[in-house]
């Protein structure tokens, strides 16, 4: 059994800090390639280079939106920020945060009998900050809502 977590000061955010470095990182590098690749080359006709210039842009902004997802506690609840959606919740609302072993990311149990995926603490690259992320986060929900104590 573990110790009980301290909830931790408010305002907090929780998001996958390394796969959205790697991911940024990656779209950076490919852009500019790819940018430098339809200048570079003088056999490339004016619509290859804008293409190649397209292409890149939706590289990037595709990862840039894989990199997108947080959960953001504040004092009067928390904000899921998924990848094309984003939903307030009243601290009320969670009854549990589950991250079970296999989970790609963590579940919120919410109030009226649905679950609300939490994309912004996954075990990904960072499992043991995930795991310490989705403890925290539950921590907060059993001290300001009417969380579910862990069993």
């Amino acid at each position: 059994m573990t110790a009980p977590v301290e909830p931790p000061p408010l305002p907090a955010t929780f998001r996958p800090t390394s796969t959205r470095i790697v991911l940024l990182t990656v779209g950076t590098v490919m852009l500019v390639v790819l940018c430098w690749i339809s200048v570079a080359l003088d056999t490339l006709t004016t619509g290859e280079r804008v293409s190649f210039i397209v292409t890149a842009l939706v590289f990037f902004g595709v990862l840039a939106l894989l990199s997108r997802p947080k959960v953001v506690a504040d004092e009067d609840g928390v904000t899921v920020v998924n990848l094309t959606s984003r939903r307030r919740l009243e601290w009320a609302e969670i009854l549990r945060v589950n991250l079970r072993p296999g989970d790609a990311w963590v579940f919120l149990d919410l109030s009226d009998g649905t679950t609300l995926p939490a994309l912004g603490i996954q075990p990904g690259i960072g499992r043991d900050r995930a795991i310490r992320d989705a403890r925290a986060l539950s921590a907060l929900a059993e001290s300001r809502g009417t969380g579910t104590p862990r069993r």
